[in-house]
């Protein structure tokens, strides 16, 4: 088998579909159903029970060769998009793992600031202290 990437789509529409159970990838051109079950299966370690692929035409691009050249038109590359369904209870943590990394940062944000604020409080209620003191 060859060793190639299978990129999840981190989209709006891949969100979605996670709570149906599908998750989104960017596959080879060459990769077969066969091939593409057994990698998502062996990398994640999930049970894959459906896979759909489509094939998604590159778009049209213009480009010119200078002032005077006749303006010629090209397309970007085709894409293949592997849409998998997993077995009830099995989930790929791709995108779980983005979200945890952001709320525990936020929480240590939060956490900084506040132990911040207390300094500053601390710090003029002893100024205050002193001024009454003299």
């Amino acid at each position: 088998m060859r060793t190639v990437q299978y990129i999840p789509r981190a989209t709006e529409k891949a969100y979605v579909a996670q709570t149906k159970n599908v998750y989104i990838f960017f596959v080879p051109q060459a990769a077969s159903k066969q091939e593409i079950a057994k990698k998502i299966s062996e990398e994640f370690k999930v049970t894959v029970i459906d896979v759909r692929t489509a094939t998604r035409k590159g778009k049209q691009t213009r480009y010119s060769k200078g002032k005077h050249a006749y303006p010629g038109i090209t397309y970007r590359r085709d894409h293949k998009v592997a849409y998998i369904t997993l077995k009830d209870g099995d989930k790929i943590p791709v995108f779980e793992e983005v979200k945890e990394e952001v709320k525990e940062d936020k929480k240590a944000d939060k956490k900084a600031i506040k132990e911040e604020k207390a300094e500053k409080k601390a710090a003029k209620k002893a100024a205050k202290e002193e001024k009454e003191t003299k």
